[in-house]
């Protein structure tokens, strides 16, 4: 793999991208985000499974040609758009505001801009993106942060949500990288972190931070998708078009296996399988799917005042920059948003028990969980939906209200406290009994 990765950029190098290709070889440069892992579709897991190196193959068999394909990992979005519009990468895989952005910046170029060919992965709520807090900050609302430094990546959809979500709250904007929000966050020089999938998860799992703001608050739909030079759509568009096909491979198997699907990019990025099977797993923060629905198209415009008023784009057409042909050559989109990856039961109670030793296995209803826990089994992780958002959260780290014989999570204690005395798992696990 390393010797055919090594030969892939060689040649790029040599030859620059698909349409400058001469003879029978033809080079493709993929940009992804292997910590963004709700682009593992189009990055991460299609990467590790091989599914668009086997399609390119096949395809090679009918045109008599070689497809070398070759990977190039970034922290975030914005250096996949620098490479795009410099003719250096022809797809790209990135979040809302960096899509947003990458076509802006390219517009001007016309038919040798971008266009946006699919969705990696959406929640239709908004709760990819959270603000989280130091464990011991006695922050309990956005309002107790006015005044203070927060740490955001400018631009991105963690910022977009912070700023939508502050109201009247001043605060004053930390420009950060996430790795270094975090560091801000541990030494306390900042009050706290806004940031996009995965970090929230992942701090909160590890015990560095306590979830202060759920996006799914907002009711705004975040998603990631893909991206393609056109030039190089026009000139290799049955390249494109296996891509998407080997996407919709990847996001298949996401389904079907999605436990191995998050221990396969929980090895590759170093983020713990627990948290990766949080947004990536049945019924998980993140939906997988490619249609470029409606409402997802909706959402993006309703992000382009937002990013223009920081000054990161001019203008952008949102329609035109949508280009969904490639993707009915592939397959039918839906408007539906109910996750493929599902847990059966009822959406909005169904929950899910990992016992050390064991697998994952779905449990009906909080309740039910926390009974199950109660018998004595050691506990690896659980999750459980929260009862207002659904977004789908940590049992140990929810904030839990009794309502009769039923515990209701909440992933934030000012939601919990709205519909009563705010319990901790352990008080809950107490009081649920066996």
């Amino acid at each position: 793999m390393k010797r055919f990765a090594l030969a892939a950029v060689l040649l790029v190098a040599a030859c620059g991208t698909g349409e400058a290709s001469s003879g029978d070889e033809v080079p493709v440069v993929i940009g992804y985000q292997s910590k963004t892992i709700n682009t593992v579709t189009a990055g991460t897991l299609l990467r590790d499974r091989g599914f668009f190196e086997q399609r390119l193959t096949e395809l090679g068999k009918k045109t008599g040609k070689t497809y070398q394909v070759a990977w190039q990992d970034y922290d975030t979005g914005a250096p996949i758009t620098a490479q795009m519009i410099a003719g250096k990468i022809d797809i790209g895989s990135m979040g809302d505001y960096p899509l947003l952005i990458n076509g802006s910046r390219t517009q001007k170029q016309g038919d040798q801009g971008t266009r946006m060919v699919a969705v990696t992965g959406y929640n239709a709520r908004g709760a990819l993106n959270m603000v989280v807090v130091p464990p011991g900050s006695s922050a309990k609302t956005l309002a107790d942060l006015n005044g203070q430094k927060v740490s955001a990546s400018v631009g991105s959809a963690g910022h977009g949500t912070l700023v939508r979500a502050l109201g009247g709250t001043k605060v004053t904007v930390e420009n950060q990288q996430p790795s270094v929000g975090v560091s801000a966050l541990q030494s306390g020089n900042v009050a706290a972190l806004a940031q996009f999938v995965a970090w929230p998860g992942q701090l909160v799992f590890a015990k560095q931070a306590k979830l202060l703001y759920d996006g799914a608050a907002l009711n705004l739909p975040t998603l990631h998708g893909t991206a393609v030079r056109n030039p190089f759509a026009q000139q290799q568009p049955e390249v494109l078009r296996e891509f998407l096909r080997a996407q919709l491979d990847a996001t298949k198997f996401l389904h079907e296996k999605p436990l191995e699907a998050a221990e396969i990019v929980a090895k590759a990025t170093g983020l713990p399988v627990e948290v990766v099977y949080l947004y990536n797993g049945p019924n998980g923060i993140a939906t997988f799917d490619l249609s470029l629905k409606s409402v997802l198209r909706n959402a993006l415009k309703e992000d382009v005042p937002f990013l223009k008023s920081i000054g990161n784009i001019d203008e952008l057409d949102v329609d035109k920059f949508i280009d969904d042909k490639p993707l009915s050559d592939v397959q039918q989109s839906t408007e539906d948003l109910t996750n493929p990856a599902s847990l059966g039961g009822d959406p909005k109670t169904a929950s899910e028990v990992w016992f050390e030793g064991s697998a994952p296995e779905p449990v009906a209803s909080p309740t039910a969980l926390l009974k199950l826990v109660n018998g004595g089994k050691k506990l690896r992780v659980a999750y459980v939906p929260d009862a207002e958002t659904g977004t789908r959260w940590f049992a140990e780290h929810a904030y839990w209200v009794r309502s009769g014989a039923e515990f209701l999570p909440f992933t934030t204690e000012a939601a919990a406290a709205k519909r009563g005395a705010v319990l901790t798992f352990q008080q809950a696990l107490s009081q649920a009994g066996r």
